[in-house]
């Protein structure tokens, strides 16, 4: 039987999947990824430990499945987004860390392009805000601060990549250096309505475009892995960003369809198909996949922190030892109280785009306790996703009834998904194959190799593992949904005002 492998590379750890030929999981190998944080509001990886990881897995994935190279017809790769590496043409090794989405080192520089009045244009071509979530300020920030990067990347020795271009470098040998169209569009230097990297853009962030790596559909061929790397040569034949992968593996191929990843963060897409919706509200206009050339089109919203509001309870505040352990404790809280968590730990994402917002927990009282703040760190990824699809049904003039198709870790607790129901008065469908992430790389690899279907074909194989419907009653809804508004303005106004008063 033929096999398709992928390989999952995200913020917290490295998986590696083995599916069959129609595509139901066969095996799987995961590893945790090391977070390093030099500096308050610093986030790196190490580019090594991340490709060790990468060949380990794959590895590990294909013992369990008792299967060698010639038995696999694709790999399909999906990432971390924005996450910024830079790296030496002539060995293959990182002049640095990698610098992590979530990294808030260049919000001042971020804050200066605001200021000179460029977000518009750039908006306009990006369909992005300036942020430093976004890659651009990070490759300047490499350029300008690792000693003699900036002359190297101008003499074209250096080479960029989001984490999918560097394992492909290394995969590869060094022989392609590429990307697909959606790892591209999360760049700020991708023009998304063009299809190309944009010259304008790179020079209004200071980028040698030769840095840059060829841009490929979704579903293409990106080369072969070297052939010790896995007992023998592998083709690569799909690669996605994780939260279009996972668009893609909850078969969202119809505009109006949407769907969220709750990880570390969450993740919302809107596919609006072949036209960019430019969004009033803030939301992010993004390439959701790339077939034959063609671009089909979404909204995202991106909230920062939503499972590692969860990592916080255990590693922080130690208030449970497993993640699973949230559920249980949030069942415990009093009714009465009204307990909000604002999880800003490094600014808010969409629809608000703060990035000097910071962590609020709002609402205690002498009865508060780690039941009523577990409860709160769960209801507030509802709260966010509220926010995100109030923002979506503004921007998109062909609404239709919600329903949202949910992944991710965080979607085994049925306690935060019945509130994210409830609070957003619709339907919430988890799907029987949790890692869409996974699946989506899987089937782009299947589907490029000629033993998967069309995008219509693979819709037909979703299954729903369970929906949960609203339960809650209206008045308390509006009651908690008028308390995290005010919540929200509170952990805004005082911290970002002291911050730029000083």
């Amino acid at each position: 039987m033929t096999h398709i492998i992928a390989i999952d590379q995200g913020t917290t750890s490295t998986r590696a999947m083995v599916f069959d030929e129609r595509l139901a999981p066969v095996a799987s190998a995961q590893k945790e990824l090391r977070q390093i944080y030099p500096s308050p509001g610093w986030v790196e990886h190490d580019p090594e430990e991340i490709w060790s990881a990468v060949v380990a897995t794959v590895r590990e994935a294909m013992s369990e499945a008792n299967i060698i190279a010639k038995d696999v017809a694709g790999i399909g790769i999906t990432n971390q987004r924005e996450t910024t590496i830079l790296w030496d043409r002539s060995t293959g090794k990182p002049i640095q860390n990698a610098i992590v989405w979530q990294d808030r080192r260049t919000a001042d520089a971020c804050t200066r392009m605001h200021a000179s009045g460029l977000e518009p244009g750039i908006t306009e071509k990006t369909g992005l805000v300036i942020d430093p979530y976004f890659s651009a300020s990070k490759i300047a920030w490499l350029l300008d601060n690792v000693s003699g990067a900036r002359t190297l990347a101008e003499q074209g020795s250096l080479a960029f990549g989001t984490v999918d271009s560097f394992l492909l470098w290394r995969l590869t040998g060094g022989k392609v250096h590429a990307t697909d169209a959606t790892n591209a569009s999360r760049t700020l230097l991708f023009n998304i309505t063009r299809g190309e990297w944009d010259a304008e853009l790179s020079n209004q962030f200071a980028i040698p475009m030769g840095l840059l790596p060829e841009v490929r559909d979704c579903a293409a061929n990106f080369g072969e892995t070297l052939p010790e790397l896995f007992g023998g040569a592998i083709r690569i034949c799909g690669i996605a960003g994780d939260q279009q992968a996972a668009t893609i593996g909850q078969s969202c191929f119809t505009p109006g369809m949407m769907k969220a990843t709750y990880g570390t963060g969450c993740f919302l897409l809107l596919n609006t198909g072949f036209e960019p919706v430019r969004s009033r509200r803030r939301l992010l206009t993004t390439i959701a996949y790339q077939f034959g050339g063609e671009r089909t089109y979404a909204l995202e919203g991106a909230i920062f922190i939503a499972g590692a509001a969860v990592q916080w309870l255990r590693d922080g505040l130690h208030m449970i030892s497993r993640a699973p352990e949230a559920d249980a404790l949030a069942k415990k809280a009093d009714p009465q109280e009204e307990v909000y968590l604002v999880p800003a730990f490094v600014g808010l994402g969409a629809p608000y785009w703060d990035a000097e917002a910071r962590g609020a927990l709002l609402g205690l009282t002498r009865n508060s306790g780690p039941a009523e703040i577990a409860q709160a760190a769960l209801e507030a990824v509802g709260y966010q996703t509220r926010d995100l699809l109030e923002a979506m049904h503004a921007d998109w003039p062909r609404r239709t009834g919600t329903v949202l198709r949910v992944d991710g870790g965080m979607t085994v607790s049925d306690v935060t998904m019945q509130f994210v129901a409830d609070i957003l008065d619709a339907p919430v469908d988890r799907p029987v194959v949790m890692e869409t992430t996974s699946l989506g790389a899987a089937y782009l690899a299947g589907y490029h190799a000629g033993i998967c279907p069309d995008p219509a074909g693979f819709s037909e194989s979703w299954r729903l593992d369970r929906r949960f419907v609203p339960m809650m009653n209206p008045d308390r809804r509006a009651r908690k949904w008028a308390g995290w508004r005010g919540a929200i303005a509170r952990a805004r106004t005082p911290c970002s005002e002291s911050i730029r008063s000083k």
